[in-house]
């Protein structure tokens, strides 16, 4: 397999562009009007359209089935007469953000219990939702800058197309990695026993 080295810089261009000017739509933007199942599934599908889909692209990476399958475990609240408010769909927007890198048992412990089962009103799940938006733009800027320094060290006259995209691909790659790592193990740590766990560390490694 080799690359094209315009079709890369292309693509690179396009994404740069794209996360240069997104964002999470505003709270106030967000319908609460009351939206049936098959009406949240398409909003949601443009308001999160850089989520791939499905492996072999048959499926939408939201679905019915999916998002009831949130409400029976309690990640979000229930629906209201079958009909999804804004608290639902800010609810579904970061769920569905946070699952790209964390399992689903994960996101339940990132996401308040107090929220997710209804014992406080719109106005907390607001202060949440705005703080969770402004820390995803400023993370996606942050990984965007790092991709296209690294393209612009890479790309140097001398260098091959294909070396230049794998070294893309590793450092995206290992990116990723690190930051799954880190994250699970911060998870872990979750009503942990402090004395147990500073005992069961090993003075080389960071394995635990």
């Amino acid at each position: 397999m080799q690359y094209d080295k315009e079709l890369i810089a292309h693509k690179l261009d396009r994404w740069d562009r794209f996360i240069t000017d997104y964002h999470l739509p505003e709270w106030d933007a967000i319908p609460d009007l009351g939206l049936y199942m098959d009406q949240v599934v398409v909003l949601l599908a443009q308001y999160l359209n850089f989520i791939p889909a499905m492996p072999g692209g048959k499926e939408s990476f939201v679905t019915s089935s999916t998002i009831n399958n949130y409400v029976r475990l309690k990640i979000m609240p229930a629906p209201v007469k079958r009909k999804y408010y804004r608290v639902h769909i800010c609810y579904l927007i970061m769920i569905l953000t946070l699952k790209q890198s964390i399992g689903i048992s994960q996101v339940q412990k990132i996401i308040p219990w107090e929220l997710a089962d209804g014992q406080d009103g719109p106005e907390s799940v607001r202060q949440i939702y705005e703080d969770y938006s402004g820390k995803f733009r400023g993370i996606a800027l942050l990984f965007n800058r790092q991709i296209q320094q690294s393209w612009q060290d890479l790309c140097v006259p001398d260098a091959g197309t294909d070396g230049v995209a794998r070294c893309l691909v590793m450092e995206s790659a290992l990116l990723a990695g690190f930051s799954k790592i880190l994250a699970e193990k911060l998870l872990r740590l979750w009503e942990a026993d402090p004395a147990a766990v500073l005992a069961a560390e090993h003075p080389h490694s960071f394995t635990d």
